[in-house]
């Protein structure tokens, strides 16, 4: 608390009684200890205790300049102190318009963002452009922010969260991409992807399995072969067919892998689809 430096005031109040006051103003500069966890739905209870040797308790009285108009005073009217309690809470509305709204709906408008085709349009542009777009709307509204100490207000958290959701949501699309347009050159599907990802996890997301498995025809074995030409022409010509017929199925077999890496992609999207709706969904305040 600093020194008192209010200044004297040469008046005095006669009552009808004969009775004189003599009271001089006191300027005390104190500080609160707030809690901004909630913020900015937060409520503040303050406590100023004051003590005089020569006025009782019940005389003394607290001029208030707040601006906000909800201030609960209570006063314990001891001989020597005066206990004044104040309970401030704060407008939210100014902030729920300018902070969780705008950020609650670029959040949804990023969910949306997966019902886009991943193979015909660039989404990762779009993704970048919500992660470029929030960090300048965080920047901007950054005053209106607390001051934190040693405590994060839970809306900073719900900043992080929004951010965060939408950086994954970045990494996904780019791993999509990625799985969609070079799944030509891939590998084909492991045995325990193929079991964890199109089985279960395209059970969990409504995604049934495609069977690509054909049924081979069994080669036919030849007779006796008469010493003709027209045998050997014959022979020629299922040779080659043979030929044909095993590239045929080799390109089957690649294109089966493309599809089934193809269908790995469309499920883990669907799957982080759900995730994130999840996420927006318990996460969102609403006013």
């Amino acid at each position: 608390m600093e020194e008192d430096k209010a200044p004297p005031a040469p008046y005095g109040y006669l009552h009808s009684n004969s009775k004189v006051d003599d009271a001089q103003p006191v300027k005390v500069v104190s500080s609160c200890n707030l809690d901004i966890y909630t913020f900015p739905r937060d409520i503040q209870n303050c406590a100023y205790t004051f003590n005089s040797y020569m006025h009782f308790g019940k005389r003394f009285f607290l001029l208030y300049y707040w601006i906000s108009p909800r201030i609960k005073k209570t006063q314990n009217n001891i001989d020597t102190d005066g206990l004044y309690v104040n309970e401030l809470r704060r407008q939210a509305t100014m902030y729920m318009v300018n902070l969780l709204h705008p950020s609650s709906f670029l959040i949804a408008v990023d969910l949306f963002s997966f019902l886009l085709p991943p193979q015909t349009v660039d989404r990762s542009a779009l993704e970048m452009t919500f992660i470029l777009g929030y960090t300048i709307f965080l920047l901007i509204m950054n005053d209106l922010l607390p001051v934190t100490g040693n405590t994060i207000p839970l809306i900073n958290v719900f900043f992080s969260i929004c951010l965060a959701l939408m950086v994954a949501s970045l990494l996904e699309t780019i791993l999509i991409t990625n799985v969609l347009r070079g799944s030509a050159d891939f590998s084909p599907v492991p045995h325990w992807m193929r079991v964890l990802v199109l089985q279960f996890l395209g059970f969990l997301v409504f995604v049934k399995e495609e069977n690509h498995t054909g049924k081979t025809k069994p080669q036919e074995t030849m007779g006796p072969a008469v010493k003709d030409g027209a045998v050997r022409e014959l022979k020629k010509v299922g040779k080659d067919l043979q030929d044909i017929h095993l590239q045929v199925q080799q390109q089957q077999k690649e294109n089966q892998g493309s599809e089934e890496w193809i269908q790995v992609g469309f499920i883990i999207d669907r799957l982080l689809f759900m995730n994130s709706y999840r996420s927006v969904r318990h996460g969102v305040p609403l006013p």
